[in-house]
């Protein structure tokens, strides 16, 4: 039997996928469809010998999506599925085997990510139609974030609203911050200590970890607050959404599309979302870009500064996403804002660690001041590993999923 797990993150427009081998370290088929619902989609995906492949799914939806993955498999049928599922509510504190009940809470949660939970049930439905004899794992970006402590989740609004509606902070990313906690623990001589972890892509969070726990972070009910992104403002005065309505006449929908898909670096620079563009446009003298990068390291570093306050001691800060790997200058910039915490990077090993390498990247020599490092995330191999973990028990020829709470 083949001993890789199916990870699925099912988007509205797009279904992620990899087979991850139960041996880390070796190779993965991992690919994409995207374009769900246009007039063009397609699959491309990187075998296990990175050669590439790309084919066009004409008129395919999320259940076809699945099945052309399916064909491509060919023989390399996975012994269980892991669904990343953006928002569990309270409910969900770790990786569950889907069943029926499970399937009626995610929806019930839908409220609360209403752009993400119905994609990741589409992606369920249509997995377990393919794979009915399989055990089907979902894995929630919140669920690590369980950990905080209420002074650190709740909002201060009217009771009321927590208990009926379950308006609190729930943080996402929870699966990438939980890899790199746990990779932390085995790399520092702190071991499962006191950590920042910077999670920085098109989505950004910041997370204060202890112990290998989540004890706060930036992103709160939805993943719309806290660091600036791309797109999203992050961060804004609840009283703009009063203001623009009164003001300027924008409906609810208006200001929540523009909050989450014209704003952030977007926003600010007039120009790109992607950082990389930025980086280069600011060293050509582009003010937009120049203040996109100004605003994102200021608030990266005021965030960070704010999440020590969680924790009993500051080890070390962890950089990891797409920006946080990759970028030494956005890394350069945050920290030298925070120098009343004490880390001191150096400038050699910052602009020296090739691009998606891990690495330390502080003043070794300088024992007391807090660790740095560079950890490229793997949220595909943590969800894989927490539902390998979640159905080693469970006979394969004799599983159901209806028959698991």
């Amino acid at each position: 039997m083949n001993g890789s797990i199916l990870v699925v993150n099912c988007g509205s427009s797009s279904i992620k996928f990899a087979l991850v081998p139960q041996q880390s370290g070796q190779p993965r088929l991992s690919g994409l469809v995207e374009r769900l619902g246009a007039s063009d989609p397609g699959l491309k995906f990187t075998d296990e010998n990175g050669n590439k492949h790309q084919f066009p799914l004409p008129g395919a939806d999320h259940a076809s999506a699945m099945q052309a993955i399916l064909e491509h498999l060919g023989d390399r049928q996975p012994r269980a599925i892991g669904h990343r599922v953006v928002h569990g509510g309270e409910r969900f504190k770790s990786a569950t085997l889907i069943n029926e009940e499970v399937i009626d809470s995610i929806k019930q949660c839908a409220s609360l990510a209403p752009l993400h939970n119905p994609a990741n049930l589409e992606g369920i439905r249509a997995t377990r139609l393919l794979f009915p004899d399989l055990p089907q794992v979902a894995v929630f970006d919140t669920a690590f974030h369980q950990t905080m402590p209420e002074h650190a989740y709740r909002y201060a609004i009217p009771t009321e609203l927590y208990r009926e509606h379950g308006i609190r902070r729930y943080g996402f990313h929870g699966t990438s911050h939980a890899y790199i906690a746990e990779r932390l623990g085995e790399l520092s001589v702190h071991g499962h200590g006191g950590w920042i972890i910077a999670h920085l892509g098109n989505g950004c969070s910041a997370t204060a970890v202890w112990q290998g726990r989540s004890l706060d972070t930036s992103m709160g009910m939805t993943p719309l607050e806290g660091l600036v992104m791309g797109t999203r403002s992050g961060d804004v005065d609840p009283g703009l959404h009063l203001h623009l309505a009164n003001q300027c006449g924008w409906s609810v929908e208006q200001i929540d599309q523009m909050l989450n898909k014209h704003s952030g670096l977007m926003g600010l620079s007039g120009l790109s979302p992607d950082m990389r563009d930025l980086e280069q446009a600011a060293g050509d003298g582009h003010s937009g870009a120049r203040l996109a990068l100004d605003v994102f390291c200021y608030r990266l570093a005021r965030t960070m500064a704010a999440l020590s306050c969680a924790l009993p001691q500051l080890d070390g800060i962890a950089f990891t996403g797409g920006i946080g790997e990759n970028s030494p200058l956005i890394r350069s910039r945050a920290l030298s804002m925070m120098a009343a915490l004490g880390p001191r990077l150096s400038d050699i090993a910052n602009d020296n660690l090739a691009r998606g390498r891990e690495g330390r990247i502080d003043l070794a020599s300088d024992t007391g001041s807090p660790e740095i490092w560079v950890i490229p995330t793997d949220e595909e191999g943590r969800i894989a590993r927490e539902t390998a973990e979640l159905v080693e028990f469970q006979p394969y020829l004799d599983f159901h999923p209806e028959a698991s709470a």
